[in-house]
């Protein structure tokens, strides 16, 4: 048995450094965190200076069991992460493994390479405590937060699914409030003008420095285009510059992997982490763009000798945050040599990010030359501005071009001018004044949620992708699905036409509002919300979330004791949830509507025992109110009465197929269609309040058609079905897997009642009634 035993947190990254160190060298993993806060009671005693119980999770206790006989034998180091997460990995490791802490060996590195592990191995250090206090702060805090909190939402809302947390409320809100911001935004619509002038027989397009509020003033001024001259009577050339952008840290590469390859931020860090669990890239959890000077040197030396000793420009990336403590070191490639690697697609499209991004940091800026000419129209005083780029040194460009969230980004592209000069006359080939509309603030997105947050300081590396997680899983947000709804604008355009002039009007339609892959609150998430932002101030504060990241990285530094700093927090916290059990009332976000137009009766829409609902009545008339879910898409906060009262529509009769009634509706599985005694669901695109009798057959026969296929053979009590993973034998209420490569339609009634035999399968297990 090797000597040294080496504990790491994945097998992934076990496999890859045991390569490295050799036979010395025994590599385990203790497949992450080993211990976590006991559940009973908290698991933290308050009035004990928040002593936290620790105890060993349930599916880790063969690996400790496993890691503690190997202990006894060898010498132990201890190589997590060197983040405050794996910090803490190790100290619970010497704990559960009886070490000390002040003798173990704990060594970190960047970068699973042979020179990194080699190095940190010579190199060891002993745990830092104070890192690992910063990580049970943050825990311990999260714990007294949710076990406290989560209750109130439980009595108030009526669902023991709700939790709240010091960064998912705050996240929550951020998607609440400009959710409401766009709700509230009215969108005026204005005229821009263009024209597209010609010069040496290129046409070139410049747009009017003023845009107008109206139809008639677009119309008017074109009319005045009709007598006008237009000459050129400015031109400026100005030099400008484009600098790369810095290296990735854990929030810019999520940011970036959603703009220009629609990951997810969970799938992004997914696929970072075996990356650099195979050795590929740097550690994936930081908030540092530093590179070291190892790695800065192999970039220059590659971008010298593929590009040339213009295209470099050697740089360090200052950090945006006083408080950076994930990792030292930017994400980069372990390899810059390597221009591609991963063993999946996936991973391959990562890393291409991440080697771009690193190359083009330290290359240098572009260099471009831009023209402004100004073309006076000389029946107005409004002045066109035609602008052209050319590209005078491609530079970083060369390799890498950033993305961007700006929904308008996909304007044309400025292309070049042709050679103009002051007083030039111009003749035009069209100009046209399009109807544009004032845009909301936008939706944010995963990656531009992720973006905000850093922003104000809320939230860290290694909890940016569990938190936009968590308020998804809550069902507190959803992404949207929806492409976008038609809209109609007007263009204007004057051409000419056999010597005419002549405006033309014509009425065009684009889409607009898309939701696809927008977040969205749910009306759990708003209420949740409201209620939170009334009662619990400091918890929902921006601020107040920032001040404690602050506090957290001051613990980690060994300036602040976290006893002191949960204290500082809970005293008040604690006021605030004693106070809120005085309020028995539960929160509903009842909202009138209006009058139900057949009888008069109230109708309110608001957050019933089962979701989002409208009711009709109230519950002290003679008559029970009628009741009707939400469809989704829709919100208790902006369904108006027309729209509610459509819920109302179903059950609906559809006519007749074969004899037999049809009707749609929506039950606890959704939507459906009814014929006779045949159930059918309807498809994603099969809307229950406008499916027509039509298509309800078609869904009718594609039933009957499948229902048809599924019986193999029919022997009474006995049938061979087809099912989800294959033909399987059904007795009664029982199921039996059919052996592998025996043809099912072959089998004779003895052969199958052999089979049911010596079945070893169980029956499938079914759901207990509930009590």
């Amino acid at each position: 048995m090797a000597k040294n035993l080496l504990i790491v947190e994945s097998p992934a990254k076990a496999k890859t450094i045991e390569k490295i160190l050799g036979e010395d060298f025994m590599v385990k993993s203790c497949y992450g965190h080993i211990r976590d806060l006991a559940k009973k009671e908290m698991g933290v005693d308050i009035a004990n200076n928040f002593a936290p119980t620790y105890i060993i999770s349930e599916d880790k206790e063969q690996v400790v069991k496993e890691l503690q006989k190997l202990a006894k034998k060898s010498e132990v180091w201890l190589a997590t992460d060197e983040d405050r997460e794996g910090e803490a990995i190790s100290w619970h490791l010497c704990e559960v493994l009886n070490l000390d802490k002040n003798k173990t060996k704990r060594i970190v590195f960047n970068e699973i390479t042979a020179p990194a592990i080699k190095n940190a191995v010579a190199n060891p250090r002993t745990l830092d405590q104070n890192l690992f206090y910063a990580q049970q702060a943050r825990r311990v805090l999260d714990r007294v937060v949710g076990f406290e909190l989560s209750p109130v939402l439980w009595k108030k809302l009526g669902r023991r699914t709700l939790s709240a947390g010091r960064v998912q409320s705050v996240a929550v809100r951020l998607v609440v409030e400009r959710e409401r911001e766009i709700n509230n935004f009215f969108a005026e619509s204005f005229y821009k003008v263009a024209a597209y002038f010609i010069s040496e027989n290129k046409v070139f397009k410049a747009e009017l420095s003023d845009k107008f509020k109206t139809e008639k003033e677009a119309e008017k001024f074109l009319e005045d285009c009709k007598q006008s001259i237009f000459k050129v009577s400015d031109i400026q050339i100005k030099p400008m510059q484009k600098s790369p952008a810095a290296p990735f840290t854990t929030s810019t590469l999520q940011q970036e992997a959603s703009r220009k390859l629609g990951y997810s931020v969970s799938k992004t860090m997914m696929v970072a982490q075996k990356l650099y669990e195979s050795g590929k890239i740097t550690y994936m959890r930081t908030d540092s763009p530093n590179l070291s000077v190892t790695a800065m040197d192999s970039i220059e030396s590659y971008v010298n000798k593929e590009f040339g000793k213009e295209y470099s420009n050697r740089k360090q990336y200052a950090s945006k945050h006083s408080g950076a403590q994930e990792a030292h070191e930017a994400i980069r490639p372990t390899y810059v040599e390597n221009a591609a690697e991963g063993s999946t697609r996936d991973e391959e499209k990562i890393y291409d990010l991440i080697w771009k991004r690193t190359i083009a940091s330290q290359m240098s800026n572009a260099k471009l030359e831009k023209t402004i000419a100004k073309i006076d129209v000389s029946t107005r005083n409004e002045k066109f501005v035609a602008e052209g780029e050319v590209l005078k040194f491609d530079g970083f460009l060369k390799v890498y071009i950033e993305g961007t969230d700006d929904e308008d980004a996909n304007a044309e592209e400025t292309g070049m001018l042709p050679a103009l000069t002051v007083g030039q006359q111009l003749d035009y080939k069209r100009i046209e004044a399009r109807q544009r509309f004032s845009q909301p603030p936008a939706r944010y997105t995963e990656a531009s949620l992720i973006k905000k947050l850093e922003e104000l300081g809320i939230g860290r590396p290694s909890t940016y992708a569990p938190t936009i997680s968590t308020i998804q899983n809550r069902e507190y947000v959803v992404k949207g699905e929806r492409e976008g709804l038609p809209r109609e604008y007007q263009k204007l355009e004057l051409v000419k036409e056999k010597n005419d002039l002549k405006i033309n009007k014509e009425t065009l339609q684009e889409n607009t509002g898309s939701l696809k892959g927008k977040l969205l609150p749910t009306d759990i998430g708003l209420l949740v919300t409201d209620y939170l932002m009334e009662n619990f101030t400091r918890v929902m504060d921006y601020s107040f979330t920032a001040e404690m990241e602050k506090d957290f990285d001051e613990i980690a530094e060994g300036h602040k004791d976290w006893t002191k700093a949960l204290k500082l927090f809970y005293t008040p916290f604690h006021k605030e949830i004693e106070a809120s059990g005085e309020d028995k009332e539960y929160v509903t976000g009842e909202r009138a509507l209006g009058n139900d137009p057949k009888t008069g009766k109230p109708v309110i829409a608001k957050l019933g025992r089962y979701g989002p609902m409208i009711q009709i009545g109230v519950l002290e008339d003679e008559e029970k109110p009628k009741y009707a879910k939400l469809q989704s898409g829709q919100s208790i906060e902006t369904i108006s009465l027309e729209d509610a009262m459509t819920l109302f529509n179903l059950p609906r009769d559809l006519g007749e197929i074969e004899g037999k009634k049809v009707r749609t509706s929506i039950g606890r599985f959704g939507p459906y269609i009814q014929v006779g005694p045949t159930f059918v669901s309807l498809k994603k695109e099969d809307d229950p309040y406008t499916i027509t009798l039509n298509r309800a057959l078609e869904l009718y026969e594609l039933k009957m058609e499948a229902d048809a296929n599924r019986i193999i053979q029919d022997f009474g009590d006995i049938q061979i079905l087809n099912g989800r993973w294959g033909p399987y034998i059904s007795k009664g209420k029982e199921n039996y897997k059919i052996p592998k490569g025996t043809d099912a339609k072959t089998l004779t009634l003895d052969e199958i009642e052999n089979i049911i035999t010596n079945s070893v399968d169980k029956p499938k297990k079914k759901f207990p009634k509930k009590k």
